[in-house]
């Protein structure tokens, strides 16, 4: 969760209040954060913050805001933002945007900062806001990376540009030498930690100002002499580019409200595109690009377990910094300029419950006694592990997520059908993954045991591990789409690992989980052809329900993951196993 520091005087001149840490404790409740640690001499406090949907809590002006509001403060009104109806004037700050960018960085948003100077705690509290919405909401700067740069030493219009990254060089923020970028990416401690993000592409993300003055090179490193921001600054420069327009466009209007709210003057920049965005080919921002709100007022009571007036409800959210029209049993609101988390009803009736208090909510004890137990899912996964170790096998445990690569590509690819039946389809994906590593959803166990295998060549051999875990299968009669099921997914690696030998070992299985089972012929791509079988269960009306796949793996899976040494393998759906009736009375359960 995100943990700001913060100086106590400058959180109490925005909230406009002071208070004991207790007293802010109580109130802390309604940004759902916490105190982590006193307050100390110097007057810094942490707070941890249990909200990741709220970036733009993530600052000592964003926090003040929302506490400021909910004690009675008036909601803020910004006249700096443009809107699909109306574009701001600019008096002449652009940036222009490269074509080459396209498809390299394609997305820059600015705006400019005056009329007051930057102060010590200022310009601490605007630097973290950057490091918090680069690295937590900006991917570690993938999606969102920001600069701020002095506009006494720029002139207008800005531009951004593809660079040559051997050919193009300037001092960055920390040397005093010229680098290439190139150089910048192998040497500079910045470039070390986010080349990454740019070092495959031929041409590189670079800012320069009209007379060629550098900026930055984003997503890395600002110039030692623009880029150099210091207390007592008055005109500044504030740029963000990454790749997702919605993600940029909000974290500027987070930063813009927020310098806003410390006194400082708002002028909107207009970015001129080359090629179409999502928003036409000239985009003034700071841009208000959010929707309205809506929940029934019958189901913010249902959800919440109250009967909530329309009264209620409107100064609740209005204590939240909503405003809120409630007509007809409807919830109109207004999402504020700095927030987007507003995704489903519920968003709505959590504003209400935290506006009104939980306090305010009167507990209620249980009115079912439950005892609590396994379901027969869990005791059958357990039943099913106690026989794996019983066969000499090793337990792993991976976790849920992985990337396409190990889970669809270096399988050949692997077949995601929830009826094993070796279609190609999709895995499940994460809609903003913070890594690659991270971006899919497991459909099957056998990636993460040949990941386990390709490091383990030093073991004495056979080696023999599984796992008894959930994945999710494409399945078009569950209501999601998807279905969560508990999966046995086991290898055996060995010089004489054989099709028959993982035959031995699944009738030994199914006999001590009392079921039955017949195999039939697969072309399954995981497998080597004709040394792999679909594993069937004969079902009471006759038929046969495909329940797994297992054999010999491919000698291209097993070389995509570096393992030396034939491989056996097999996919169980244990729900299937489970639920499905078989005719004939078997023998017990061991």
């Amino acid at each position: 969760m995100p943990k700001i520091e913060l100086y106590r005087d400058s959180l109490f001149d925005f909230m406009r209040a002071s208070m004991n840490d207790a007293e802010l404790e109580a109130i802390l409740e309604a940004a759902k954060g916490e105190l982590d640690e006193p307050t100390d001499a110097e007057g810094v406090m942490k707070i941890e913050l249990n909200d990741t949907n709220r970036p733009d809590l993530w600052s000592t002006a964003g926090l003040g805001r929302q506490l400021r509001v909910y004690l009675g403060g008036e909601i803020p009104e910004y006249d700096f933002f443009s809107t699909a109806e109306k574009e701001q004037d600019t008096a002449g700050r652009t940036v222009v945007v490269d074509e080459g960018l396209k498809e390299i960085r394609p997305f820059i948003v600015a705006f400019t900062v005056s009329g007051k100077a930057i102060t010590d705690a200022a310009l601490r509290d605007l630097i973290q806001s950057q490091e918090k919405l680069c690295t937590n909401y900006g991917r570690h700067r993938k999606s969102i990376a920001m600069g701020v740069y002095r506009t006494d030493l720029m002139e207008f219009p800005v531009r951004y540009i593809a660079a040559d990254p051997d050919a193009t060089r300037f001092v960055p923020l920390g040397l005093e030498t010229e680098l290439n970028l190139r150089q910048i990416i192998a040497e500079h401690p910045k470039g070390q930690e986010y080349g990454q993000i740019v070092s495959d592409f031929a041409r590189m993300p670079f800012l320069t100002d009209s007379r060629g003055e550098v900026l930055s090179f984003p997503p890395i490193i600002n110039s030692a002499r623009v880029g150099a921001v210091e207390v007592g600054d008055t005109n500044l420069f504030v740029e963000m580019t990454g790749t997702e327009i919605e993600s940029l466009l909000l974290a500027a209007s987070i930063v813009a409200c927020d310098l806003s709210d410390a006194g400082h003057t708002i002028g909107p920049v207009a970015v001129e595109y080359p090629y179409d965005t999502p928003l036409g080919r000239r985009v003034v921002t700071p841009y208000y690009f959010q929707t309205d709100a809506r929940a029934s007022l019958a189901t913010v009571s249902t959800l919440l377990g109250e009967e909530i007036s329309e009264a209620v409800a409107g100064e609740s959210l209005r204590k939240m910094g909503i405003r809120a029209v409630v007509d007809n049993g409807v919830i109109t609101a207004r999402t504020p300029e700095y927030r987007n988390d507003f995704l489903h009803e519920v968003d709505l009736a959590e504003d209400v419950m935290m506006g009104r208090g939980m306090q305010t909510f009167a507990p209620e004890m249980p009115s079912d006694f439950t005892i609590g137990r396994l379901t027969p899912e869990e005791e059958f996964g357990r039943q099913a592990i106690e026989v794996m170790v019983g066969l000499g096998f090793q337990e792993m445990i991976f976790p849920y997520l992985g990337s396409h690569v190990d889970l669809v590509e270096r399988m050949r690819p692997v077949p995601l059908a929830a009826d094993f039946s070796g279609r190609d389809v999709a895995v499940v994906r994460i809609s903003n993954p913070m890594s690659e590593n991270y971006a899919c959803i497991r459909s099957s166990i056998l990636p993460y045991l040949l990941g386990s295998e390709s490091v383990s060549g030093h073991a004495a051999y056979p080696h023999s591990i599984f796992e008894v875990g959930k994945v999710v299968r494409f399945d078009e009669s569950d209501v999601h789409g998807a279905a969560t099921i508990n999966s046995l997914g086991f290898i055996t690696a060995d010089a004489n690992a054989s099709f028959t030998q993982v035959s031995g070992l699944l009738s030994v299985l199914f006999y001590y989980l009392s079921r039955e089972f017949n195999v039939e012929e697969t072309d399954d791509p995981r497998f080597i052809p004709g040394r792999a079988a679909l594993l069937m269960m004969a079902t009471d009306d006759d038929g046969a329900k495909q329940v797994g796949v297992f054999g010999e793996l491919h000698p291209q899976v097993l070389e995509n993951y570096g393992v030396q040494v034939p491989c056996t393998a097999c996919d169980l759906d244990l729900d299937r196993i489970l639920h499905l009736e078989q005719p004939g009375q078997l023998h017990e359960t061991l």
